[in-house]
Order: structure tokens, then C-alpha cells, then sequence
């Protein structure tokens, strides 16, 4: 066999060996359709709720959550639903737990983690939005700046590509917090948010902002996944095939 045959015959073993890797990458998406893409491993110590559009990994110490995940689709990004200003404490968590009494005048908003604006298209969505297992104390210039605008690009990948699986809570990075209220809420310092879309391209991107900032652009916060694992010590999107998994955790896709 001629030198240039050896080599056009590999390359055609290499092209089919990638075509059929991606088909099998397919196939198991497609197996796992309706898995639980955006719920991360376990970790020591939460309580997992499962409210109607999101999960949430409870801190009962921090009286926050450790992480909120849903899945945002197309369909769910508008709705017939207004906003409320129903904060309220969740009864599905142990007391002492943080009360819309600990947020009065402390010097902080109360930040979404699974924001109003995705849970639009359900009565009860809306309503769960508001449970303080959703919330984290959060500078105002962040909850209103950067935390938005990253807000607003998921529902725009969301659109865009049809469902994409979201991630998002605080970080401690201190052996000793700031507090709030009689039942000594956390104040975080920072926030992290990891994004996943596996259509038509598997891509995912990764934010981490300190809860001191806001008014900068949101460019500046872009991680991989990998990174943000790092530093919050998560495994996110366990259930996705390895291959895919790998691959989408290096680098950080910008959703414009």
C-alpha cells in the first residue's frame, strides 16, 4: 500500500471514529432525554427540597441555600404571571429559618437565585420564587447589575435554543460571616452560576462575582464550569455522559 493510501485510508477511519462518536453522544442524550441534567451530586448535610419549577439545596447553618437548579425553557420564559412580593418562609426546612423579618432593613436585597422573570408561566412557580430558600442576602448594585443582565442571557439562550439547565448560589468564602436578622442569616460573599445547553451544540459557561460588585460589565465574570466547581467544590451536571461532560466543563461559551 502506497504511502498516500495509508494516510487518505486514516483519515477516513479517523472521520468515521468522530462520526460515530458523536452519534453515540447523541444517542445518549437522547436516552437520558428528561434526566435531571441540572441537579448537582449530593452534598454532606443539605436538605434537598423539590419545589415546582426548581430544586434547592438547603444550608440549614447558613439559612440559605447551597445551590438552586431548574430547567428553563422557551416555553417557560413568558407568562401570564406578574411578579409578586410575596416573601415567605419555608416550612419544608427546619427551624430556625430565615423569616422576610430578617431581610427588614438590613442592608441588603433579597436576591433570587431562580429568578421571578423564568417562572412567569405558573401561579405556583411564582409563588415558590419568593420562599426564602430561594434567596440570598445580595448587594443591591449586583442583584440589579451584573446578576440581571446574566439573568436575561439565560432566558436568551433559552429562546434561542429551546431549554438549557441552570445552577446558581452563594459562595462562603470566610471561616466567619456577616449576618443578618435575629435568626443570623449568612451574607455570602460571593455568588457563583453555571449554565448548560446541549443543543444543537453541547456548551455550558460558568459566573463568579463577588457580592460587593454589580456595576461592571458581566464579561469580566465569565469561568468555565471547571473553575467554578474549584472553587465551590460542586460537581455540577453529573448526569451527563462523561465525554460531553468533560468537554463542555473546560471552557466557558458566552451566550452573545
Amino acid at each position: 500500500m502506497s504511502r498516500v493510501r495509508f494516510l487518505l485510508l486514516l483519515a477516513v477511519v479517523s472521520l468515521t471514529s468522530c462520526a460515530q462518536r458523536q452519534r453515540a453522544e447523541e444517542e445518549s442524550l437522547a436516552a437520558g432525554e428528561g434526566a435531571r441534567y441540572e441537579v448537582p451530586a449530593p452534598i454532606e448535610g443539605e436538605i434537598r427540597l423539590d419545589k415546582t419549577a426548581y430544586s434547592v439545596s438547603y444550608n440549614k447553618q447558613a439559612k440559605c441555600p447551597n445551590w438552586v437548579a431548574w430547567h428553563l425553557t422557551r416555553e417557560h420564559v413568558n407568562g401570564p404571571y406578574r411578579r409578586m412580593a410575596n416573601f415567605h418562609d419555608e416550612p419544608g426546612v427546619p427551624t430556625p429559618r430565615a423569616t422576610p423579618d430578617d431581610y427588614r432593613a438590613c442592608g441588603w436585597s433579597r436576591g433570587h437565585m431562580c429568578p421571578a422573570g423564568d417562572n412567569k408561566w405558573d401561579a405556583e412557580a411564582m409563588y415558590d420564587s419568593f420562599s426564602l430558600v430561594n434567596v440570598c442576602p445580595q448587594d443591591f448594585n449586583l442583584n440589579s447589575g451584573v446578576w440581571n443582565s446574566v439573568e436575561q442571557d439565560c432566558r436568551y439562550w433559552a429562546r434561542k435554543y429551546g431549554d438549557i439547565y441552570i445552577v446558581c448560589g452563594p459562595i462562603f468564602l470566610n471561616k466567619k460571616h456577616e449576618t443578618i436578622g435575629r435568626h443570623r442569616v449568612w451574607v455570602p460573599e460571593a455568588f457563583f452560576k453555571v449554565v448548560l445547553c446541549l443543543h444543537p451544540t453541547p456548551k455550558a459557561f460558568g459566573i463568579i462575582v463577588r457580592n460587593t460588585d454589580g456595576t461592571k460589565k458581566r464579561d469580566l465574570y465569565y469561568n468555565s464550569i471547571d473553575e467554578v466547581e474549584r472553587i465551590t467544590g460542586y460537581d455540577f451536571f453529573p448526569s451527563l455522559p462523561d465525554s460531553i461532560e468533560d468537554a463542555v466543563e473546560r471552557t466557558a461559551a458566552r451566550p452573545k
